[in-house]
């Protein structure tokens, strides 16, 4: 690998960069994709460009064969990811199930309360805790392209501003617990504050999949059964 292009790969890995380092097998050349722009030894089809941008989403590294390429023309596809994140507000019940599911799962998980006597090391062993407002907390998190959103507290004072945070944000999924009745409450509230059709329409709520959970624990699996979907199944209605 030439210094360059691991400078750069590095330099990716340290700012939590979704990257590829594409090789081809043939003649050794290297190039790094990301999601907006190329650097390396030699370019990409569109189609095959456009393919190694999906596995950089699936994260899923392996060979990459273009079929119509007479002379055998292969590819190695390594895929360096920063690891998916859930932030998690409301440090509730749902949210004690959710966030050792979603850590097993291997997602960095962080609760969000600024509710000291919820957001307890007692009640989230070896979770990380933030006790920023959920807007202040969403604004020093960050969320990007690799970022779940998930609020459980049904306290709007709580719950909208990290909703417009998350919406206005890069995160791939956004969901927010309450019924029907309260959802669309929850979305003129939020044209009011300001937001599109299209930015309102990002969350999934009632949030999960339609799977009749009812307890904690259940609700928690149909919360990251949806966000895998999201995620994984692009051929799939979540």
């Amino acid at each position: 690998m030439k210094r360059e292009i691991l400078d750069r790969l590095l330099a990716a890995k340290a700012a939590a960069i979704p990257a590829a380092l594409v090789t081809d097998l043939s003649s050794g050349l290297q190039t790094l994709v990301y999601e907006d722009t190329v650097h390396g030894g030699f370019g990409l089809e569109p189609d095959l460009l456009d393919e190694v941008r999906r596995r950089i989403r699936q994260d899923r590294s392996g060979l990459l064969v273009d079929p119509q390429d007479e002379d055998g023309f292969r590819l190695f596809v390594h895929v360096h990811n920063p690891a998916m994140r859930l932030l998690i507000v409301g440090a509730v019940h749902i949210a004690q199930a959710l966030a050792p599911l979603a850590a097993l799962t291997g997602y960095d998980v962080t609760v969000i309360d600024p509710r000291g006597s919820f957001a307890t090391e007692a009640r989230f062993p070896g979770v990380k805790l933030n006790h920023l407002w959920p807007d202040e907390a969403l604004a020093e998190l960050k969320p990007d392209v690799r970022t779940a959103v998930v609020t459980l507290t049904h306290d709007p004072k709580l719950d909208d501003p990290a909703l417009i945070a998350a919406l206005r944000s890069a995160a791939f999924y956004v969901g927010a617990l309450g019924s029907k009745r309260t959802h669309a409450l929850r979305l003129d509230r939020l044209r009011d504050e300001g937001l599109s059709e299209a930015e309102v329409k990002r969350i999934r709520g009632p949030v999960g999949l339609s799977i009749g959970a009812v307890t904690p624990a259940e609700i928690a699996i149909s919360i990251m059964g949806q966000i895998t979907c999201v995620r994984r199944g692009e051929n799939h209605p979540c």
